[in-house]
């Protein structure tokens, strides 16, 4: 492949957009939750996982890139997730929904216990091909998200920071939140070089997300 064919940062054809499309079409169903590191599914198809602060919006988004209402269960109440969740996309893929951080309702041990399960599902995975951390786009990187920011660096995962909530911003707002976050993570060594803008709600950024998840998991339509 010639590098001027090499698909670039951030760009997606219109090709890769519909056949993503036609993949997160496909039946999702929910798997199963883990509670410790020992019940996690056999490692056998890519994966892709979801990470951010409490109310980030980690289930609006699975359910906005599956087009299911209900498949990851929103809440209203921090912390919530308090296992690692997996997901099956059409037997080609696994998402997977991480223990949110940043809450504050729950006791120090429980924290740190699912913290710690997290961790060792990052460190221990070798089908895990990217983390998406999600930062709401109203709040930009806060204090909070630099342990995860470390913990996926020492980890050596590859990820990807993609910002939520955009159309809760004024308009032009969401290009400089976007700007200064790239700014931000810049000289962090297993970060994506790409800031993705979603909005959940609208739908708008989900279609370029999709296709950025099946050109790294390197899954295809028959």
């Amino acid at each position: 492949m010639d590098a001027s064919d090499e698909p670039k940062v951030g760009e997606y054809s219109d090709a890769e957009i519909e056949a993503a499309r036609i993949l997160f079409a496909r039946p999702a169903t929910f798997i199963m939750g883990c509670a410790k590191i020992e019940q996690l599914p056999a490692p056998d198809l890519p994966e892709i996982a979801f990470a951010g602060r409490s109310n980030v919006g980690k289930s609006s988004l699975i359910n906005g890139l599956v087009g299911m209402h209900k498949l990851a269960r929103a809440s209203n109440e921090p912390g919530r997730t308090r296992e690692v969740n997996f997901f099956d996309l059409d037997g080609r893929m696994r998402l997977v929904d991480l223990p949110g951080y940043g809450w504050a309702k729950a006791s120090k041990t429980t924290v740190k216990k699912f913290q710690d399960l997290g961790r060792d599902y990052l460190r221990g995975r070798v089908t895990l091909k990217r983390v998406y951390l999600l930062i709401d786009s109203r709040h930009g990187l806060k204090k909070v998200d630099d342990e995860a920011l470390d913990a996926l660096d020492l980890s050596a995962v590859s990820y990807q920071i993609v910002l939520t909530k955009a159309d809760k911003l004024k308009k032009g707002e969401a290009e400089k939140v976007q700007a200064v976050t790239l700014k931000a993570i810049s000289k962090r060594p297993a970060a994506y070089p790409h800031v993705a803008v979603t909005s959940s709600e609208k739908g708008f950024g989900l279609p370029e997300l999709r296709a950025e998840i099946m050109r790294t998991t390197g899954a295809v339509l028959d």
